[in-house]
């Protein structure tokens, strides 16, 4: 309608508004719940089986060596446990925004919703102190993929549960860093749309690649050191813990797709501009909120898919040279690796959008300042220009070649 017609967004007489509301309910809510449920309760089974493999449950023998399974349901249930806290925490979590400090008007709605997540990664940290140290004994064996047998004392299970809700945290903060128009990224994607639609194309996508470099570092991170910890064990529950604000993460999500309806809702009820811009406003802050969401997806779904596979290979007796990509390094390094032409291409082309801003500015100020320019009296200053593109580009490859 708007493209067409130049009709208001959402106005009702265009005829596919109302699949447009059902399609922001059917994909970031029925979809994207869906999505990240379904990622938890893989998680919760591959944790589920590698543990029943361990001294906590039914044992295993390799080669003629066996570890002895105790059948310790407490300790077997500590994936479980984790989850039913989670929801707990997340219930609980929610009257910080409904009662306890709500959001007095607009610009607070985006603080309040970070809020929430803080708050929920915080105490399921220390809930999950208080399981790993409650149900689990103080050490026990399990399998490692290369088939030697790892002592893991239940301070490591903690420990890889932690690096999960962080590393999701992380996630989530540089979602918003990159999608929010309170911070530099956004802002410097507007700023560039002054000088035209090549340099806003360019800068959207340098910050597009830029986006994934903590992300992919804090999953690399997080799959290393849980591995250490405790191996295909470790990855799982690390998964859990990513997953273990799920329900916070789904109702910031929501919040996206409700806004945007809700303006919808008023337009086509004609409810009045006034009505329309403050639900404009919220749905401004709803692109960043489900934003959020999309990224504890894509992160959890590296941990999740992992930890799956890892099941599979320990519960198949596979062995570990046929299977080398659960090495400690190989996936870690894979992640790191797949992420650096992102983080190479951002920086390039950031440099030319920044040299090609220069370069439209100064056009400009020949156009506006030199007389009979236009009129083909009076030559440019082509020296001008040509000073900006040698400058940027000696200067500006610096750091992508320091990268290589």
């Amino acid at each position: 309608g708007k493209v067409e017609k130049d009709t208001p967004e959402d106005a009702p007489r265009t005829p596919a508004v109302i699949a447009d509301n059902v399609g922001d309910n059917v994909g970031d809510i029925a979809g994207m719940g869906a999505d990240l449920f379904g990622s938890f309760a893989e998680a919760t089974c591959a944790a589920l089986v590698v543990s029943s493999l361990s001294s906590l449950g039914a044992g295993r023998c390799v080669d003629g060596t066996c570890i002895d399974g105790y059948h310790n349901w407490a300790a077997m249930n500590f994936p479980l446990l984790i989850t039913a806290t989670g929801i707990i925490v997340c219930f609980f979590t929610t009257l910080f925004a409904t009662d306890f400090s709500p959001a007095k008007d607009i610009l607070g709605i985006e603080p309040t919703l970070k809020k929430q997540l803080q708050i929920s990664t915080a105490l399921m940290l220390l809930a999950t102190l208080g399981i790993s140290f409650g149900s689990l004994p103080s050490k026990f064996d399990m399998y490692m993929p290369n088939n030697e047998i790892k002592t893991v004392h239940n301070w490591q299970m903690f420990v890889s549960v932690a690096l999960g809700l962080v590393s999701g945290y992380l996630i989530g903060h540089m979602t918003e860093i990159f999608t929010s128009n309170r911070y530099s990224p956004v802002i410097d994607v507007a700023d560039s749309c002054k000088t035209g639609a090549a340099t806003n194309i360019i800068f959207g996508l340098a910050l597009g690649y830029k986006s994934c470099i903590v992300p992919a570092m804090s999953l690399a991170v997080t799959i290393y050191f849980s591995y250490a910890c405790s191996g295909m064990y470790g990855i799982a529950c690390s998964a859990l813990g990513m997953l273990g604000t799920l329900a916070t993460g789904l109702a910031i999500d929501a919040y996206g797709p409700i806004s945007d309806n809700a303006g919808g809702i008023a337009e086509m009820a004609e409810m009045g501009a006034e009505i329309r811009e403050r639900t404009d406003a919220l749905d401004a802050a709803g692109n960043t909120t489900a934003a959020i969401g999309k990224g504890f997806a894509i992160g959890s779904a590296a941990l999740v898919s992992l930890a799956l596979f890892g099941a599979y290979v320990t519960r198949a007796d596979i062995d570990f040279a046929s299977a080398s990509i659960l090495d400690k390094k190989v996936f870690p390094g894979l992640l790191v690796g797949a992420m650096l032409p992102y983080w190479f291409s951002a920086m390039t082309m950031k440099s030319v959008g920044r040299a090609a801003l220069a370069m439209v500015e100064e056009v400009r100020r020949q156009f506006n300042t030199i007389p009979g320019l236009m009129e083909g009296t009076t030559k440019p200053e082509y020296k001008k220009c040509i000073e900006i593109s040698t400058a940027a580009s000696l200067a500006e490859m610096g750091p992508p070649g320091a990268l290589v």
